[in-house]
């Protein structure tokens, strides 16, 4: 007698820990739904946390519209170290002092010098193929690759507390934009670089943080709670969509 999956669908919104893959997240549902028809809408990096859009069984034909939604997010970089990842995962590659000339008022000038549409290369660690093979492989061999630029857009880049060499900020920006690769670069226009030190995903589009449900809270719970949890998919998306 075969037993028959459980049948859930549905946009499921997640609170993703650091340390773990954004398919980690996958896995974890899988195994807790006992069900195998489960993606997302978007990843996030094994150091970041904060939302992601969970897709539960027919909710994955929709992951083309969630994935180009715009996403905000908070974080936390430190001037004068560079890494080969631009985030704190990664070995550092340089370290600089940090010019005098480099207060508040200059990294808030430079900071509004990212806002609105642009090309951004992607960094070699990150999931982006070439010729079908992941560009964090390649780095991993100590390789670099020509990477062709991508359009992005940042509608906000706004820095909120600085304790030299450490600052937080908060950014709102289009999809595929790599927030470490903006931080890297603000540490190339204040010429003493920079690396990502925490990074959180605090909302796409209408879908906020304070709507998503940990890991170890979805987990503790009981199958028959499970649906009232999940967002209808034609309440996630436009019905030309559906």
């Amino acid at each position: 007698m075969n037993v028959q999956e459980p049948i859930f669908e549905g946009i499921l919104l997640v609170d993703k820990p650091s340390g773990i893959t954004s398919h980690d997240i996958v896995d974890r549902l899988r195994k807790k739904l006992k069900m195998k028809k489960i993606g997302h809408a978007g990843t996030l990096d094994p150091l970041a946390t904060g939302l992601m859009i969970m897709l539960i069984g027919k909710a994955t034909k929709v992951s083309q519209f969630l994935i180009s939604l715009d996403k905000s997010y908070e974080g936390e970089f430190l001037l004068g170290v560079e890494t080969d990842s631009q985030d704190a995962d990664g070995e550092v590659v340089q370290e600089k002092p940090i010019p005098s000339e480099v207060d508040e008022e200059r990294i808030k000038e430079e900071m509004k010098s990212f806002l609105g549409d642009q090309y951004q290369i992607p960094p070699m660690f990150s999931a982006k193929k070439i010729a079908g093979v992941p560009l964090y492989k390649m780095a991993r061999k100590g390789k670099t690759v020509e990477r062709e630029p991508r359009f992005i857009r940042i509608s906000e880049l706004n820095l909120h507390e600085w304790d030299s060499p450490k600052g937080k900020f908060d950014l709102a920006c289009s999809k595929g934009t790599y927030v470490r690769t903006v931080l890297h670069d603000l540490g190339q226009k204040l010429d003493c670089g920079a690396h990502l030190t925490a990074l959180r995903r605090t909302k796409i589009d209408q879908f906020e943080i304070a709507g998503a449900k940990t890991l170890e809270e979805i987990e503790q719970m009981q199958l028959g709670e499970f649906q009232s949890l999940l967002i209808p998919i034609h309440q996630a998306v436009p019905s030309h969509v559906l």
